[in-house]
């Protein structure tokens, strides 16, 4: 998926396809350790009742993890996060503007890359089909924390599959000549085809693999040896990414190439 040669510079700021795939890479890292802390926990259904069966918020109707993703993003925007380029909310329509002065952030992307948000995508596939696979099946009472190790696992994965924006840009500075013909034409198939690197994915799928291994395996001053058991399955981080993270990805960066030349 990311092609990894090439160098690209724009008004003294440094943007290179080596320096975006160093970035992915780093959030790999963020991503599996959000899993692990998740997987600490049991599914908690409580946590996602609609009907709000656990709790009643005065002023709310919903579900506690969608009560605490908004008042936790409400707070994040009054702190500036959403001034970020790299950051997207997963409700976006009720933030607050933001009460820190503004941080002035290199002007890589192309403008139509803020009117591109995939969250709610994100927060389908998450909570309906992953979720149930990463967690034990039960109830131990840790509602709010669940849903709090829920929001690192939605950012961190939002934060990866829209950083498909930079991931655009950056191949298209690289070979404009490439992308030019689809763009202009609108063609999503062309596009998609160009940007699909199989070999590429299979490294990403393996390395992710590896990384939940490594980092989620028993430690033991007794012994040095595995006894084989994860704190997260490594074969399910290597699906997030094939069923999800990496398809959302390059939708991300077709929607981006499709405005580039607006």
């Amino acid at each position: 998926m990311e092609k990894t040669d090439g160098n690209v510079s724009e008004s003294g700021n440094e943007m290179t396809l080596d320096s975006v795939r160093d970035s992915l890479i780093r959030q790999e890292d963020s991503i599996v350790f959000s899993l692990i802390e998740r997987a600490k926990f049991r599914f908690n259904s409580p946590t996602y009742q609609e009907s709000n069966h656990y709790a009643s918020i005065p002023g709310f109707s919903g579900s506690l993890i969608r009560f605490f993703v908004k008042e936790s993003e409400f707070l994040q925007a009054k702190a500036g996060r959403y001034q970020n380029p790299e950051e997207h909310a997963f409700f976006p329509d009720e933030l607050p503007p933001s009460s820190v002065p503004p941080h002035t952030f290199p002007l890589v992307l192309h403008p139509a890359a803020a009117s591109i948000n995939v969250n709610n995508k994100i927060w389908d596939f998450y909570f309906n089909k992953f979720l149930p696979l990463l967690t034990v099946p039960g109830d131990d009472g840790n509602y709010a924390t669940t849903a709090s190790s829920d929001l690192a696992c939605l950012q961190a994965i939002s934060r990866r599959i829209h950083y498909g924006n930079f991931v655009a840009e950056v191949k298209f500075r690289d070979a404009p000549h490439d992308y030019e013909p689809a763009i202009r034409a609108q063609d999503r198939d062309a596009l998609m085809k160009l940007l699909t690197f199989e070999a590429v994915e299979e490294m990403v799928k393996k390395r992710v693999a590896k990384k939940a291994m490594t980092f989620g395996q028993e430690v033991s001053l007794n012994s040095t040896e595995s006894k084989g058991e994860y704190k997260v399955d490594p074969p399910l981080v290597s699906r997030l990414y094939d069923e999800w993270i990496m398809p959302l990805t390059k939708l991300v960066e077709v929607e981006y190439l499709l405005r580039r030349l607006d």
